[in-house]
């Protein structure tokens, strides 16, 4: 009996712990999202995919990179995908913009900085602070007009 209770022990205690950390890796990633999209025809074989998202940099981050990173459903292969940052303060002028490749698998990744510390004064500087709307734009094979005869 002792051997039954101290081993629901231990497997309630390797949960806590695991949930423990999982929480913890949530709660030091810097960036939140959460997005819309749109499909804009371009012409009858291409359209542009527009993602809206809202990135929010907490300022007690201690995270030097932040990361925009996604997959293209059916691209049109050698467009390059562009990524916009636009501080919720200022409005309507971007305050970072960054073009990037699309690799084989269709991803594509945009590594940047968002906090930076000079190694000879040790001084900070959040390049990236508060919220700002991301929006990046894709180019897609357009899908046939005539779904609906299907």
């Amino acid at each position: 009996m002792m051997d039954v209770s101290l081993t629901k022990q231990k497997n309630h205690l390797v949960f806590v712990l695991g949930m423990f950390s999982v929480v913890m890796v949530f709660a030091t990633t810097p960036l939140s999202f959460a997005e819309s999209q749109d499909i804009i025809p371009l012409d009858e074989n291409k359209s542009l995919e527009k993602i809206v998202t809202k990135m929010t940099v907490p300022k007690d981050n201690t995270l030097p990179w932040g990361t925009v990173r996604g997959t293209i459903n059916n691209p049109a292969y050698e467009y390059p995908v562009i990524i916009q940052f636009f501080n919720e303060e200022s409005g309507i002028i971007p305050v970072h913009v960054a073009q990037v490749g699309v690799n084989g698998d269709d991803t594509y990744e945009y590594k940047f900085r968002v906090r930076s510390v000079d190694s000879d004064s040790g001084k900070v500087t959040n390049i990236f602070e508060g919220d700002y709307t991301v929006k990046i734009f894709k180019v897609v094979k357009a899908l046939p007009n005539n779904l609906d005869t299907i």
